[in-house]
């Protein structure tokens, strides 16, 4: 009978792949010695003792993910404000875009109202043909201020008013000791608003050496306070200087 060789080490297959596998760990050391790499290759893989632990791995992805959402809710309010800014801006454009064509008619107006007042009423009782032309300005002048009217654009009501200075333009003061302080007792051109701009200040003059303007009287009234809060936005642009500016110290 056949002796049968029972220790397994003698086996020539097992020698066999124990070399193969020698000679692999050789090689991938070789590799890595010609890379410049330095590869442990006794290695545990993915869970070596130094790789970061999967609570603390957690733990930081979950910070990344609160920055992240906080940089996309940032981003998203941005591009909103953008989109409302533009849309403003876009209504505003539209809503003031004949400002600068109404700052020049206002003055045909002021022109037509120049006229009617050069005719005296004794003249027109006794001459006809002066008594038709002014009914024809006076026509006129009322369907240009109702086309004002369709068009937002309306005059400012300044005559016994508080002065404001901005709405209005003090020329001169009045010494008038029964009106209170700085109250306009004269308009020397009508002033106009666009939609809540100012468009035009009125001209005035004012009263000086009365007592001093009651707390109510100084309050305007509710159109009055949103459109003086909006001056500074005015698509009026005085070219000598704050309507009224040379007045605001005293009053």
């Amino acid at each position: 009978m056949p002796v049968i060789d029972e220790n397994p080490l003698n086996d020539p297959v097992n020698d066999d792949e124990e070399q193969l596998d020698a000679e692999g760990l050789d090689n991938e050391e070789a590799a890595a010695a010609a890379l410049g790499l330095d590869v442990d290759v006794e290695d545990d893989g993915p869970f070596a003792e130094d790789d970061v632990e999967p609570e603390a791995r957690i733990i930081e992805l979950e910070e990344e993910t609160a920055d992240l959402k906080d940089k996309l809710l940032r981003a998203l309010a941005d591009v909103e404000n953008i989109r409302r800014r533009a849309e403003r801006d876009k209504s505003e454009a539209s809503k003031y875009a004949i400002s600068g064509f109404a700052r020049d008619i206002v003055g045909v107006a002021d022109n037509l109202r120049r006229a009617l007042d050069s005719v005296d009423e004794e003249t027109r009782k006794n001459d006809e043909g002066v008594e038709n032309l002014a009914v024809g300005i006076e026509m006129t002048e009322r369907e240009m201020l109702n086309t004002f009217e369709r068009y937002k654009v309306q005059t400012i009501d300044a005559l016994g008013k508080p002065f404001d200075h901005n709405l209005h333009e003090a020329l001169f003061e009045v010494e008038d000791p029964e009106k209170p302080h700085g109250t306009v007792v004269q308009v020397m051109q009508t002033g106009y608003i666009l939609h809540d701009r100012l468009l035009r200040p009125s001209k005035v003059g004012i009263s000086k050496g009365g007592p001093k303007q009651a707390p109510s009287a100084e309050k305007t009234d509710e159109a009055g306070q949103e459109i003086s809060k909006k001056a500074s936005a005015s698509a009026y642009e005085n070219k000598g200087g704050t309507a009224g500016s040379n007045l605001d110290e005293e009053l």
